[in-house]
């Protein structure tokens, strides 16, 4: 019996995916449940598994196509009942222990990851046991140049880049906070943080200090519904962090941002971005952001124009702290400077708001306390 193999919808507003590759061949005998298929949609990547026994008859949509939710895949021809023998597994290095992003940069590279040592705990193998194991890199087209294709996170990012500057009239404003208070702060919590299990950074206070000022001024926490004619101004603190990944920028949101102590949110921020990086967020904690941080600090760069994060109305960059002299009471004095920047959309929020906000974030930055 052939059976179809269709992209399911599972929710979030998901209407298409991109087959990113297939991890079994034609013919392959499958076992219900084995992993057939990594997919990439504008929220996460996944990777489906078979619904039934039996073999992989017919590819239909190939690595790189975009397909709607309920498109074919595939076609498997289903086991009779009286064939249901337990086949060997499908997929190369099923017993070995990698997280999912690992096995996929194995695969891209062409490495055997059963044949591999891991170095990582409990013999896990990691990234770097990968890539040392992999092949000379050959490049492609000429020897100038290399050839790499277009897909998967990147374009995926790419899309919802282009989506952002083509519908939404960007403004900028750049302005600086005196962070040596904060550092202090966060240094006095590291040892908190050490018994806690997680380590502290500056992103927990900027999500904390963002979130009172968004209390303030609600027209940064909001978003246009263009169909209904209508400002939609959500009444949820649910923070979008930007994590900077090699295959392209991902946005996992920390819930209820404004109800979590420092410790909580270093914690939640330190879990997602972990997961982030595995490849195995769900696609529920890559949607509903209500406003959008981008700390790029700890790469450096003075400062930033970052993108809006559709549907929201703003986005704020905060940088690399830079010690350098200040006129502070008359007097030039050392402080931990940093440059925030602030895209905002110009349809729903003016220059004034805009700057009535970024006062509010640096005055919770520069008088931040323990009590």
């Amino acid at each position: 019996m052939e059976f179809e193999l269709r992209l399911p919808d599972i929710g979030e507003g998901i209407a298409e995916g991109e087959i990113v590759r297939w991890l079994v061949a034609e013919g392959t005998p499958i076992k219900e449940d084995d992993l057939l298929v990594e997919i990439l949609t504008d929220k996460a990547a996944m990777e489906m598994p078979s619904p039934v026994t039996g073999v992989l008859a017919r590819i239909v949509a190939q690595p790189g196509q975009v397909v709607p939710v309920g498109a074919v895949l595939a076609f498997l021809e289903v086991a009779p009942a009286d064939s249901l023998a337990s086949p060997e597994p499908s997929s190369p290095g099923g017993d070995v222990l990698a997280v999912p992003a690992v096995r996929r940069l194995a695969r891209d590279l062409g490495v055997d990851i059963s044949a591999i040592s891991g170095t990582g705990p409990q013999g896990r193998v990691t990234e770097e046991d990968v890539r040392q194991a992999a092949p000379a890199d050959p490049s492609s087209g000429s020897a100038a140049e290399e050839r790499i294709p277009f897909r998967g996170k990147r374009r995926m990012a790419a899309k919802k880049m282009v989506l952002s500057k083509s519908t939404i009239p960007h403004a900028l404003l750049v302005d600086e906070a005196d962070a040596t208070n904060l550092l202090s702060i966060r240094e006095a919590m590291r040892e908190i943080g050490a018994k806690e299990g997680v380590k502290i950074t500056i992103l927990p206070f900027i999500v904390q200090a963002v979130v009172t000022a968004l209390r303030t001024h609600p027209a940064m926490n909001a978003s246009l519904d263009e169909a209904r004619g209508e400002i939609v101004r959500k009444k949820r603190y649910d923070i979008g962090v930007a994590v900077d990944m090699e295959d392209g920028l991902v946005v996992p949101v920390l819930r209820d941002a404004g109800e979590k102590t420092i410790v909580e949110l270093a914690r939640e921020i330190e879990r997602l971005s972990e997961r982030a990086r595995n490849g195995t967020l769900p696609p529920s904690d890559l949607s509903g952001s209500t406003f959008t941080v981008t700390s790029i600090g700890s790469i450096g760069g003075l400062f930033s124009y970052p993108v809006i994060n559709v549907p929201e109305a703003a986005i704020l960059g905060i940088h690399k702290i830079v010690r350098r002299p200040v006129v502070r009471e008359g007097k030039i004095v050392p402080r931990d400077m940093v440059y925030a920047s602030l895209s905002f959309d110009h349809r729903l929020i003016d220059g004034g708001t805009a700057t009535r906000f970024m006062n509010d974030v640096i005055l919770q930055i520069e008088t931040i306390s323990l009590s």
